[in-house]
């Protein structure tokens, strides 16, 4: 079947335009509302995309952290199995250049919803004292929606990291995902009172960790690092395309009950 022009869009590795726009999406107070601040943890929303395909954005400070230990927590997948309690499965597919890769991650929704995974692009950058990740959905050939999960979409999800000197640091998240599904409004409400703050803080939780279990799990393994560390299989970007929401099922969630829901993720504080 020959696919009309638009159908297939190709993928684009970011530049650094790319990343100086997402830098300045993360420090730009305009258009955002904020919807919590407590415990050193900001979240803020579009003023007008309080909706399901919110872009929702998310800042702590980090005491006794370093910038260069959180960039490593948040690439180290092998560390994520300790403290990422939400995820499912999280592994890497396959490289494209020196700083960016293609993998895949799988979460844990609130019961009776079902779970949701993702295969997305993803690329870094230090930036001066600044270091940046960046990703969004792709599709890959040999990764297609699973059976029993609702695959879902990064339209783009990010982190800056900023230095604030020799043993502290600023952790901006920023992330636009379409979760597919006509999700009911107390997931998306839930998303930003809730689960957002907590996973902040478990991010910071496992930085004070990671030094210490780093020192005894192949201390000097960073490739997003040293690059030629990076023994993963090349993949063509040709090969992969921009993973549009619009091709995937839907699936209509939206009259769960919250009272329904098993709000397992209270329970996983560590």
């Amino acid at each position: 079947v020959r696919l009309k022009e638009g159908d297939r869009m190709p993928v684009q590795i970011p530049d650094d335009t790319d990343f100086l726009s997402f830098r300045d999406q993360c420090e730009s107070q305009d258009g955002w509302v904020a919807r919590y601040n407590k415990g050193g943890v900001t979240v803020w929303c579009r003023d007008e995309e309080c909706k399901t395909v919110q872009k929702l954005k998310m800042r702590i400070v980090c005491k006794d952290v370093t910038a260069e230990t959180l960039y490593d927590v948040l690439h180290d997948t092998s560390y994520r199995k300790k403290w990422d309690t939400n995820m499912i499965d999280t592994f890497d597919i396959g490289r494209l250049t020196v700083n960016a890769d293609v993998g895949y991650y799988s979460w844990k929704c609130p019961s009776p919803l079902k779970n949701r995974d993702f295969v997305t692009m993803r690329s870094w950058l230090p930036l001066g004292n600044d270091y940046l990740i960046i990703n969004y959905s792709v599709k890959h050939p040999e990764y297609p929606p699973k059976k029993d999960y609702v695959r879902a979409v990064s339209l783009l999800t990010g982190y800056l990291i900023q230095s604030n000197g020799a043993n502290c640091c600023t952790l901006y998240y920023l992330t636009q995902v379409d979760p597919r599904g006509s999700l009911p409004k107390w997931v998306v409400n839930r998303a930003s009172q809730l689960v957002a703050p907590k996973a902040m803080k478990k991010i910071y939780k496992a930085c004070l960790k990671y030094p210490e279990w780093k020192r005894k799990h192949e201390p000097n393994l960073k490739p997003w690092r040293y690059p030629e560390q990076n023994m993963l299989p090349c993949i063509n970007v040709a090969d992969l395309t921009v993973q549009r929401a619009d091709s995937l099922e839907n699936i209509d969630e939206s009259s769960m009950s919250e009272e329904k829901a098993q709000h397992h993720s209270d329970d996983d504080e560590t």
